[in-house]
């Protein structure tokens, strides 16, 4: 039995930090397994994380510096990581971080070059795994739905709230995903301005009000009546909803409780549109599964017979990681690992870029 010891890192949208988990993955009687057996989390230092923030307005030269330069930070935090854990590591798989994500235009960007990664930490790296589907036609996101069909099948929907919400779900035999929406973007933005790095369990948004001017305006943004497959990122959160933050008179607590509860509609719409009607079970991994009125508000809006299961905090905080771990190792086994019944591409692809570090 070969077990793959893959070190996967995971910079979202929400930029929390970078995430590093080294996850060891094989295959027994025809199902992969896996085991998280050391992580870590890295949190930006202010410089960086305003050159990612503004990455999307950058000039064309400044942002390919920003992409080599955060490539070999990259390989410098894994480095340190597997040194300081005295770890064994087969190769790095790193989604990056997305600084431009416009499908519609064929067009998408994860910063973090490979070979710069590669060099500075001394490991093959697969990366880049977006690129390839959309020059296929399709979203290039989500793209974690092929770790819910390999590692979470047990369960009726995987729900991911990062900085954005997204979900899979069987149906007639295919996986099938898609972008719902908001998740802790917007929640990020808010505490940030009251110089806060998060709420802490969701208490701020419990102490709050609804405000229903907002949530009118929230619920009736184009984006939730288009049809899936569908994908979205910062672009969007800056032009639609930034605004709608900034005009608004509420408190910064009662902003927190409206979006909370906002996602959540949003969420259990397209649960119970795909749900069979029988108790089912849905996973709730990423930072917003730590958001305990987040998750008390979910499970409220969506009912007693779907059943909002949360995991142990490491996989909530690294399912992501582990996800680009098997991206990584079905790329070098030459398998499918981003689903066309997900993006919408012509084909199923096995995508990411390899690169080994230059001896010379």
């Amino acid at each position: 039995m070969s077990i793959y010891k893959v070190l996967g890192m995971m910079s979202g949208t929400s930029l929390d930090g970078l995430d590093l988990a080294l996850c060891h993955l094989w295959e027994s009687e025809g199902q992969w397994q896996f085991s998280i057996e050391a992580t870590r989390e890295i949190s930006y230092e202010k410089a960086l994380w305003e050159q990612l923030k503004n990455a999307i307005h950058s000039s064309e030269e400044k942002h390919d510096q920003l992409h080599l330069d955060y490539g070999f930070w990259l390989g410098q935090q894994a480095k340190k990581f597997i040194e300081d854990e005295q770890l064994e590591v087969d190769f790095i798989a790193s989604h990056g971080h997305t600084s431009h994500h416009r499908p519609e235009d064929g067009f998408t960007f994860q910063l973090g070059d490979g070979q710069q990664l590669a060099n500075s930490s001394g490991i093959q790296v697969v990366c880049d795994f977006r690129t390839k589907d959309v020059s296929l036609g399709g979203q290039g996101a989500p793209l974690v739905p092929i770790g819910d069909q390999l590692l979470f099948h047990e369960y009726d929907f995987c729900l991911n709230l990062g900085g954005i919400s997204n979900m899979s779900f069987l149906k007639d035999g295919k996986r099938i995903a898609y972008d719902i929406g908001l998740a802790n973007m917007p929640l990020n933005f808010i505490t940030r301005k009251m110089g806060l790095e998060y709420d802490d369990n969701g208490k701020m948004a419990r102490s709050g009000q609804l405000d229903n001017v907002l949530l009118a305006k929230l619920n009736a943004l184009e984006y939730y009546r288009l049809p899936h497959p569908k994908s979205t990122g910062y672009e969007w959160f800056t032009s639609e909803i930034i605004p709608l933050i900034q005009n608004s008179n509420a408190s910064d607590k009662d902003l927190l409780h409206t979006f909370i509860h906002h996602n959540c509609e949003q969420i259990a719409l397209q649960v119970k549109e795909h749900a069979t009607g029988k108790p089912q079970k849905l996973f709730a991994t990423g930072g917003g599964a730590l958001n305990q009125f987040f998750i008390d508000t979910l499970q409220n809006v969506l009912g007693d017979y779907i059943e909002v299961v949360v995991p142990n905090k490491e996989l909530i905080a690294y399912k992501e990681a582990l996800v680009f771990a098997l991206m990584g190792v079905l790329r070098l086994q030459d398998k499918t690992n981003v689903l066309s019944s997900v993006t919408g591409a012509e084909k199923d692809s096995c995508s990411g870029v390899i690169f080994y570090p230059d001896i010379n």
